[in-house]
């Protein structure tokens, strides 16, 4: 039987965690509490992941376990949902970021100021958070280049390395530096801190140029075809994930599967070497009391995007269309 409740201390904040022993990882013997304890290790890192980002929650408040499903627009039964807008009744001291969506409508979002309040989401049942690459001093203009390594069906991480050596190589190249991350998947992310200068569509078209160019570079394995079913090579540079309201799962979000994977920033030297599921909600902690957070500088120099848009302008790019 789960728990009444169990008060954990967050730095100024009490957060209460209701029902602590309830399993949510049942095939790894992992309760609620083993994931609210998994999330205070790392702290500093999901914290600096998620500080001040308006943040979408992805709750599976009844923990994973067979059979579970995501509502959607389409299906909106499920045993885990989407949150866009910040739940009623937050605590006062839960940040929040005014968002426009492309549709035009709004909504406070939550956006974490503190570690405390990524620990009352995962009280209510959040594994993954899914940022904005904007902070709420300015919503409007991104502070990450965000690319996202897209593996077709059936295709394995060992082709998606390579990709990711080659997009590490042109940011060299342009005087650009990434931070790669597993995706708690067979895919691979980098991140690239930016001067908040440009607009969505310009970010767009700037990863669209960077897909473009690693597509002349490796023809055996990038594309950029938008339309899956015309896809022909196996890695696809997902250039829509700097659309507004495209958001990717945070460095150390969870993946609701029965292993329990994290997303895990990752050393260049070592992408070689790892493997997604060598981190987990077990692993994960002794490898960040280690090697503390590879992302880290994220919080340092940020880059200009201007290399990047000359060759979307030499090129003839135009913002793709939202999609």
């Amino acid at each position: 039987m789960a728990g009444t409740a169990e008060e954990i201390q967050v730095g100024r904040r009490t957060v209460r965690v209701s029902s602590p022993d309830k399993p949510y990882f049942p095939e790894r013997g992992l309760t609620k509490l083993d994931v609210v304890r998994y999330f205070l290790a790392v702290g500093d890192g999901i914290l600096r992941a998620l500080r001040d980002r308006p943040t979408m929650l992805e709750r599976w408040p009844r923990g994973v376990f067979e059979g579970a499903t995501i509502a959607t627009r389409q299906d909106n039964r499920g045993d885990a949902f989407y949150q866009k807008r910040v739940p009623s009744g937050a605590p006062d001291w839960v940040g929040t970021a005014h968002i426009t969506f492309p549709s035009g409508r709004t909504a406070d979002e939550v956006a974490p100021g503190e570690l405390a309040v990524v620990i009352w989401a995962v009280n209510l049942g959040t594994l993954r958070f899914h940022p904005w690459p904007v902070t709420r001093a300015d919503v409007e203009r991104p502070d990450q280049l965000r690319i996202d390594l897209d593996p077709m069906p059936g295709v394995g991480f060992d082709q998606v390395v390579p990709v990711a050596h080659e997009v590490r190589r042109f940011l060299d190249e342009l005087g650009l530096t990434g931070y790669p991350k597993t995706t708690g998947g067979r895919g691979l992310h980098v991140y690239v801190p930016i001067e908040p200068r440009w607009s969505f569509g310009d970010c767009r078209r700037a990863v669209l140029a960077l897909g473009c160019e690693l597509q002349r570079r490796r023809p055996d394995l990038v594309t950029t075809t938008w339309w899956r079913e015309q896809r022909d090579r196996p890695v696809f540079i997902d250039y829509n994930q700097m659309a507004r309201d495209h958001t990717m799962a945070s460095a150390y979000s969870i993946r609701p599967t029965p292993q329990a994977l994290v997303s895990a920033p990752l050393d260049w030297a070592e992408l070689d070497e790892v493997r997604p599921e060598d981190f987990d909600v077990v692993s994960m902690p002794g490898r960040f009391a280690q090697h503390g957070d590879l992302h880290a500088g994220l919080d340092e120099a940020r880059f200009s995007l201007d290399r990047l848009l000359e060759l979307a302008d030499r090129e003839g790019l135009a913002a793709p269309p939202e999609r």
